[in-house]
């Protein structure tokens, strides 16, 4: 695992669950109000450095405690404090499952939202797949480099950036006609939308309900 000091966001607690890997590093943040639902945020590709302190992960997390939802996010085996070794996002999946059976220990009614950036794109709709949930939101999908599936179309958004130096736009757009979902593009932004963070929370606060 990474052994890098982490910097924990001031609202957000952090503990661990069991998982197949053995203990699951997580970040929590609960909402002042009372909870209207529950959020699983999955963060980028750990070999670039991803972890669930990742900018667009907190971002989402932000958004989505604001409008009440108890945020949850993973670093997935391997990352941060997580037992484990990275797995290419197969294990990761059952990282996922793990987590949403806390959730649903604690939180059995209220609905969830599902969220990922870049390689967690992966994660989080393979387990949005097996799961029940409100709405999958996909943000940069490295839709060239895993397999990123699409369980309910109408339930699901794209956000890509339309200079993405990682994940082609054109790829993204081919992959969209075939699933047969939206996409929300960003001009003037990249893979990791710098500069753009504030509009991506705008974007969220106005889809989700």
């Amino acid at each position: 695992m990474t052994t890098n000091l982490i910097i924990i966001p001031k609202n957000a607690r952090q503990l661990f669950i069991d998982a197949p890997c053995g203990k699951l590093d997580l970040l929590e943040l609960t909402p002042k109000i009372e909870p209207c639902g529950v959020a699983i945020i999955i963060h980028p590709d750990p070999k670039g450095g991803g972890t669930y302190t990742n900018k667009i992960v907190q971002s989402i997390a932000k958004v989505m405690n604001a409008k009440g939802y108890v945020c949850y996010c993973p670093n997935l085996r391997g990352v941060g404090m997580s037992e484990g070794e990275h797995d290419f996002g197969v294990g990761e999946i059952e990282d996922a499952r793990a987590l949403h059976e806390y959730v649903r220990q604690n939180y059995p009614d209220l609905p969830l939202f599902i969220a990922g950036f870049s390689f967690g794109c992966a994660v989080a709709s393979a387990l949005a797949a097996q799961v029940e949930h409100q709405k999958l939101v996909l943000i940069g999908p490295a839709v060239t480099r895993y397999s990123v599936v699409v369980p309910d179309k109408n339930k699901t958004l794209v956000i890509h950036g339309h200079d993405d130096e990682v994940i082609p736009l054109i790829a993204v757009y081919e992959w969209c006609e075939t699933h047969d979902v939206p996409v929300s593009v960003f001009v003037k932004t990249g893979h990791f939308f710098h500069g753009r963070l504030v509009q991506l929370q705008n974007l969220l606060i106005q889809i989700v309900s």
